[in-house]
């Protein structure tokens, strides 16, 4: 291990190296090459991961078009149109359409005001009520199934999400953000993430209910999967949220 006194003189040494038009041209390069390296390495890793989301949303919308029809004729018959259309914040803040099955009746966001008394997270930010007596009878079970979500393969086609990512907020939610919040941005917003799986403590087989999880734990969630998200994380993430479906965590 170096002492204080030869790290010192390896820095004099490194600044004195500098001073010379041979040091500064050097020290450029090395700059230089560290920058394309990161660029190199962070590009590829979005690359590899758009095409992770081209790969899967293809495969369900194609693969899963007879349940897509099925859906939308239940939808139809409860009256109203068969799909949902909301403003949704995303990448950088920006606003786009996201795409649903309409679980809810015409005038929902309507009503929403005169529900806000109801609303059973604590924080007020995001809204969650038991028996919203906005939700059709199609609705609940196309919620409790997460059906409902699966228009958004087409938004994840398109480049507006991704498979993994922090759930897209609305303009209500984001007015309330503070600046520690916006971190979400940094990414594109997904169809399932660290908390829709109720994953809380980093166990690759956890599974948790995503209900008892407040505002602020969802976001130190999400900055969690953006400081260390990759492929590998976001393919058992998205094949844990089959499960958590499955047994009820998602409802």
């Amino acid at each position: 291990m170096l002492t204080e006194v030869q790290i010192r003189e390896q820095m004099g040494e490194r600044l004195l190296a500098a001073q010379s038009r041979w040091g500064r041209t050097r020290l450029r390069l090395q700059v230089h090459w560290k920058r394309w390296s990161w660029n190199l390495v962070t590009g590829l890793a979005y690359f590899i991961k758009r095409l992770f989301d081209i790969g899967v949303s293809v495969a369900a919308l194609i693969l899963l078009a007879p349940v897509y029809l099925m859906i939308a004729a239940l939808v139809k018959l409860d009256g109203g149109p068969v799909f949902f259309r909301q403003s949704r914040y995303g990448l950088h803040g920006r606003e786009f359409q996201m795409l649903k099955y309409r679980s809810m009746v015409v005038d929902a966001e309507a009503r929403l005001k005169d529900l806000l008394a109801h609303n059973e997270k604590a924080e007020g930010i995001t809204f969650k009520m038991k028996d919203d007596p906005r939700i059709t009878r199609v609705g609940r079970i196309l919620r409790k199934t997460s059906l409902d979500e699966l228009p958004q393969f087409w938004n994840v086609l398109k480049g507006e999400m991704s498979i993994v990512g922090p759930r897209p907020p609305v303009r209500r939610e984001v007015e309330l953000y503070e600046q520690r919040h916006r971190r979400r941005f940094n990414v594109k917003p997904g169809i399932t993430c660290l908390w829709q799986v109720g994953e809380r403590h980093g166990g690759w087989l956890e599974i948790g209910d995503r209900n008892t999880i407040d505002f602020e734990e969802q976001v130190g969630l999400d900055v969690r999967y953006i400081e260390s998200q990759s492929f590998t994380k976001d393919v058992w993430l998205l094949l844990k949220t089959i499960p958590a479906i499955l047994f009820g965590k998602g409802a």
